[in-house]
This record gives C-alpha cells, structure tokens and sequence, in this order.
C-alpha cells in the first residue's frame, strides 16, 4: 500500500467552477504537497519551459481532459500491436519519466526538479509506470499518480510503433473493474492525437464533483 507522507505545509488554492487553466504558482513539489493538489484537482507543470523560473505552477484545466474506460478507440492497427509488444507494470519507473523528458521531444516540460519529485512519489507507492518492451527493450510508456479511483496520467513516450498507445490499452484494462465507471483516467487536457484515442472534454466543475466521489474508491488491485 502507498505510504502517506502526512499533510502538506501549504493550503493550496480551490479551483474556481469557472477561469482560466492556470490557477496559482508557489508552494513545491514535496510528495504531501502533490498528493493534496491532485486530490483538489491541481497538478503541476510549468507556466513557460523556455523560462529560467523555479516557481511552480499550479493547473486546472477549464475543459478537462479524462478517457472514459469504456471510450477507448482501439483500431485495427492498433490491437495488432498489442499482440506484438511484452508489457509490464512498475518495474522500469525512471526510466519511463527519462523518456518522457527527452528533452529532443516537442513541447519536452518535464525537468529534474519534476522528475525528482515523482521518482519520490514512486518510491511511496502512488506514482506507476505501465511500460511496453520489445526484444527485451524498453520501447515506450506511460506514468501517472494513482489515488482511490483517480488516475492521473502524466505523460507517455514512443520509441516505437504505437508502443505508447498498447501502454495506455493496458492500463484502461488495469483500471476495468467493477468500480470502473465512477474512476477517473485524467489526460490533463484533450489533444487531437489523444481524441483520437477516445478521450473527451468535461468542465471543471463536472470534473471536480467526479474526482470528489473518484477519491473513495479502493486502488486497483494492480497499484494497491
């Protein structure tokens, strides 16, 4: 079972029912202070990657973006490459967040600092990688926060072939069961390449009331 790390030393913001996706900066990246944001609707990244700024930035998306476990769009394609890629659960963790910050990738945003800090959160027991293997060979993956029935995907990278998209088919199996429609699979926001994927925008506020039930949920059996 994860460890708590007790109570976090700031009182970070409540996210309005309306406004803008950046809500706050300040605080840190401490495991009790993000383990808070998340069960409040925040998670962290930066304002602006080009900037030389350790302040952290605090968001909540005014259209979230969340998959629905039974809304994945799996193609044709696509389950061809499930059957050719080996996939396992939390045993190559920092390695997955490495590849997610690969900082050649686009939009890269994920610095030591962060990356730290959920290495921490994974030595607790509430960060998990689902990761995609080929001959042996680390070739995607995805990490994300698990809390009761939330889980809030961070990032995800692809060395080949669809490998980051079998990772996300194998957590939606992960999260299936018979608490499946009331838990939360957050993808932050909703990009053309993750609609296509099945994911879909809800309000703030509509997002908040799920995540308030969300939370008393019991861990899957797999990050529990």
């Amino acid at each position: 079972m994860p460890i708590d790390p007790g109570p976090s030393r700031w009182v970070l913001p409540t996210p309005p029912r309306r406004g803008p996706d950046l809500i706050a900066f300040g605080g840190d990246l401490d495991p009790a202070t993000l383990l808070a944001a998340y069960r409040g609707g925040l998670f962290p990244m930066p304002a602006d990657v080009d900037a030389d700024d350790d302040e952290v930035a605090w968001w909540s998306p005014a259209l979230r973006g969340v998959l629905p476990l039974d809304g994945l769009v799996v193609s044709r394609s696509l389950r061809v490459s499930v059957r050719r890629y080996e996939v396992r659960v939390n045993t190559a963790f920092a390695e997955v967040v490495a590849g997610c910050a690969d900082p050649s990738r686009d939009g890269a945003w994920i610095d030591t600092s962060i990356a730290a800090a959920y290495r921490r959160l994974h030595e607790l027991g509430w960060a998990h990688s689902v990761e995609t293997w080929y001959d042996g060979e680390l070739v995607g993956g995805l990490y994300g926060i698990a809390i009761g029935g939330l889980f809030a995907g961070e990032s995800m990278f692809s060395h080949r072939t669809d490998a980051s998209k079998v990772a996300l088919v194998h957590l939606v199996a992960l999260l299936t069961d018979e608490h499946a429609g009331q838990r939360i699979l957050d993808t932050q926001w909703q990009t053309d390449h993750l609609a296509t994927l099945g994911v879909v925008e809800i309000p703030r506020a509509r997002y908040l009331a799920k995540l308030a039930e969300a939370l008393t949920l019991p861990l899957p059996a797999a990050f529990g």
